[in-house]
């Protein structure tokens, strides 16, 4: 017998028709999120300095990127409000005419088969950033529960098909789901950011969301980046309370905590490429250091592969045309 093994990989390795065929791991364009940034106005669009080719937009703007995204086959789109005004409590996210409302009443006229997710949160609506109202200094977690209902409520009632609560405050799917049941909403689902971690990824979100605190930072409520196990335990605990669907956040610094998830509770799993993520991709592209479109691709398909159903990142669009 020959010393030479029998098993030789390589044989299905020789074309590109053989790797598909083998491919364990798949990349749809229907397994892709896209964000924007919404604001009040009439064909605004600012450019996102921290993040080339992501721009603050009017709804009329924003309706061309999701027109693109819809065109290229893009599962979603995850709408983020700017406002113009900004309080102690983030009154402007329940507002009837905001950006986020009529962003959702516009997609859902113009492109109803795109699924229209909202980030229910109070940092880009409160005066001094944190994402929940303050007591002596504190978030107040309880008190803040009433105010992401209200949010929820009225994205919900201009046509969102999923909120997504990403305050981490404890106990908000809970409260979220009730009063979104109490109020005749009960088929809009939810998305938990469950395993939302207090990280140095999100440096460009903040500028884009015009969100960053005025004072102290969100490590009293955001995850420690040094746990796993708490994960699990905050998964389940929103799962319980009734999430439809789990996040963790950031995505590509725990794709552990992603793969974990996925197979300790079998849930529908997001996982969101944040905007450091984006950034650095395009940075390094940008100065010749690596080949964008294969880094996107490679880094959209490691998530998928470490058990994400869907994700949610800025490349949305442009990995779609891809694929």
């Amino acid at each position: 017998m020959s010393s030479f093994p029998h098993y030789r990989p390589r044989r299905l390795r020789r074309t590109a028709a053989l790797r598909n065929l083998v491919r364990e791991t798949h990349l749809a364009p229907s397994q892709l999120v896209l964000p924007v940034f919404v604001r009040d106005g009439k064909k605004l669009r600012r450019p996102v300095g921290s993040m080339p080719g992501v721009n603050q937009t009017s709804v009329d703007e924003m309706l061309r990127d999701a027109e693109a995204a819809a065109k290229a086959k893009v599962g979603g789109i995850i709408l983020f409000g700017v406002p113009e005004t900004k309080d102690a409590t983030g009154s402007a996210a329940w507002d009837e005419n905001g950006a986020v409302q009529m962003g959702v009443r516009a997609l859902k006229k113009e492109i109803p088969e795109l699924v229209v997710i909202t980030d229910v949160c109070m940092c880009e609506y409160t005066d001094h950033g944190h994402c929940g109202v303050l007591k002596n200094g504190d978030v107040d977690n309880d008190a803040t529960l009433e105010l992401l209902s209200r949010a929820a409520i009225s994205h919900a009632r201009a046509g969102a098909d999923i909120v997504a609560p990403s305050d981490m405050m404890d106990g908000r799917v809970q409260a979220i789901r009730s009063s979104l049941d109490g109020a005749g909403f009960s088929e809009v689902s939810i998305l938990s950011y469950a395993a939302k971690y207090a990280s140095a990824y999100y440096g460009p979100f903040r500028e884009a969301a015009e969100s960053t605190p005025k004072t102290g930072d969100r490590r009293g409520y955001q995850m420690d980046p040094g746990n796993a196990q708490e994960a699990l335990r905050e998964v389940l605990a929103d799962i319980e309370e009734g999430a439809d669907a789990v996040m963790v956040k950031p995505a590509g610094p725990y794709l552990d905590i992603v793969s974990r998830v996925k197979a300790e509770t079998g849930y529908p799993v997001a996982a969101y490429q944040v905007s450091g993520e984006y950034a650095m991709i395009c940075a390094a592209a940008d100065r010749g250091w690596i080949e964008k479109e294969r880094v996107m691709m490679e880094s959209l398909l490691g998530i998928r592969r470490a058990g994400a159903d869907f994700i949610v990142t800025y490349f949305a669009t442009e990995a779609a045309n891809k694929l």
